[in-house]
């Protein structure tokens, strides 16, 4: 990385005016090696996703796991507080009971897949960030408009600020920007 030593950069910002534009650099910046980059868009651009080779989210797997967690949980407890901790016989009925268990188990699948499903999407996601740098960057409100913005960030091994510059504005990239991290 050739920036100075002295100042913290999240990396570089270029501005495209088409979805063919940006479709295109992506493609570029993603052949040239990089892994640590993103577009803003104001609308989806059909086969971006193809393009930046993501996959599918791990928020359904940590759902799925939460869920599994409250289900087995509450199943062992209602288990072992009447088969253990206070068994009591009541008109010759089993002290462990599947049907018995299953309501409040499910009730507490859902419940353990939901909170499993917003903690793994803020984990994942590195929620709460109160500020991010690209929000100090007065035209990247224009990504919420009529702009395509493409960021490259600084901690991509391949990052070098006056190289990677270079290729965004050949790839057309207007307005190639540093943008600072305050953090």
């Amino acid at each position: 990385m050739s920036a100075p030593a002295n100042k913290n950069f999240y990396g570089l910002m270029a501005e495209f005016d088409s979805p063919a534009a940006i479709l295109h650099a992506a493609e570029k910046i993603r052949d040239a090696g990089y892994r640590r980059w993103d577009t803003f868009t104001p609308f989806p651009v059909h086969g971006m996703d193809k393009v930046m080779k993501l996959g599918n989210s791990l928020v359904g797997w940590v759902s799925l796991a939460g869920g599994a967690f409250m289900f087995a949980n509450v199943a062992g407890l209602i288990w072992f507080a009447n088969a253990f901790d206070y068994p009591l016989i009541v008109g010759g009925k089993p002290m462990f009971s599947v049907p018995m268990t299953f309501v409040p188990s499910y009730i507490m699948l859902i419940m353990g897949g939901a909170v499993g499903a917003l903690i793994g999407m803020l984990g994942l996601n590195q929620l709460p960030r109160l500020h991010h740098p690209l929000l100090g960057k007065k035209r990247f409100e224009l990504a919420s408009r009529d702009k395509f913005i493409l960021v490259i960030g600084a901690k991509d091994e391949k990052f070098c600020a006056t190289e990677t510059k270079k290729l965004l504005e050949a790839l057309g990239g207007a307005r190639v920007e540093l943008v600072e991290d305050a953090d």
